[in-house]
């Protein structure tokens, strides 16, 4: 008997401590069809990502919209004798929205995390709330970009400066629009590239004509010849508290600045293939330190 895959996306819903409950809360939602205390989660859709299908099942089963942080854990188990489900989860910091029971919710509590642990039904749950609680919660992210696909070099006649997107490049550029919303993206910078310039176009039109500013210091012949003057930028932007940045570079920028970054700050890096349209999560502590990195293959929905 054949073993059908289904994927699906989740996340430990929280939201930051305050006066009046202290330390941060998490969520955990009941659902009476399985009476079961658990974190929301659910499958992927036709033509979803699976960072989509995250905020999507919070926001329906929760009513809270979301920002995704770091990556938490990926957990797998059997359904029934024919089905093998994948869950993968997020840091998910509520951002807005009111909990109203559902047909598949009838009940959220906001709650400590140890106590959380304590009401969830299922171990699995317990253990992603353990990775929650691995790192400080209060992490802010920068998100790295390769440019989109553009083609050969050797098959463009003008200055290789200005080598545009091909038709694959422009359609991972819009699946990236789609994408780094998810993570809260809000500043645009680019290394002084038409590839890397046209990679963001479409988020900044999905962000109301936001402003690409060009980073000359972070394309490959700007890092080559001035590493340290890229990392004191990286490090500027990975310390701002206006909004998370997004910064599109090129391949041999983007690699041997991973490996500097991570060896600064002690931090794994996932493997990787570091290929066109890829993008980098990095989640850094109050203090701009990288704590962790989150890797994402391709923007398009059929990544997997």
């Amino acid at each position: 008997m054949s073993v059908r895959t289904v994927w699906a996306g989740g996340g430990v819903l929280w939201r930051p401590g305050s006066e009046q409950w202290g330390e941060p809360q998490i969520a955990v939602i009941h659902r009476p069809r399985y009476d079961d205390w658990t974190l929301p989660k659910g499958k992927t859709e036709s033509g979803e990502t699976v960072y989509a299908t995250a905020v999507r099942e919070i926001a329906e089963e929760t009513g809270y919209s979301v920002i995704l942080g770091r990556h938490l854990r990926h957990v797998t188990y059997a359904v029934g004798d024919s089905k093998r489900k994948h869950v993968r989860y997020w840091s998910a910091r509520m951002t807005g929205g009111e909990f109203k029971a559902n047909k598949e919710v009838d009940e959220l509590v906001w709650t400590s995390p140890d106590a959380a642990k304590e009401m969830l039904t299922y171990t699995l749950d317990r253990l992603v709330v353990d990775e929650f609680l691995a790192l400080p919660t209060d992490l802010h992210s920068l998100l790295i970009v390769r440019h989109a696909k553009a083609g050969r070099r050797s098959r463009y006649s003008g200055d290789d400066v200005g080598r545009p997107l091909e038709r694959a490049g422009r359609a991972q550029a819009q699946a990236l629009a789609d994408l780094l919303p998810l993570f809260g993206a809000r500043r645009l910078h680019a290394a002084d590239r038409q590839r890397c310039v046209q990679t963001l176009e479409p988020l900044a039109k999905r962000l109301g004509g936001k402003k690409i500013h060009l980073e000359p210091t972070l394309s490959e012949e700007g890092y080559a010849a001035d590493p340290k003057a890229a990392h004191k930028r990286m490090r500027d932007l990975a310390g701002r508290d206006d909004g998370v940045h997004v910064v599109c570079s090129q391949g041999k920028a983007i690699a041997p600045l991973m490996q500097w970054w991570a060896e600064r700050d002690g931090f794994e890096l996932p493997p990787n293939r570091n290929r066109k349209g890829s993008a980098w999560v990095l989640s850094i502590d109050l203090d701009g330190r990288v704590v962790a990195a989150d890797h994402i293959a391709d923007p398009m929905p059929d990544y997997e």
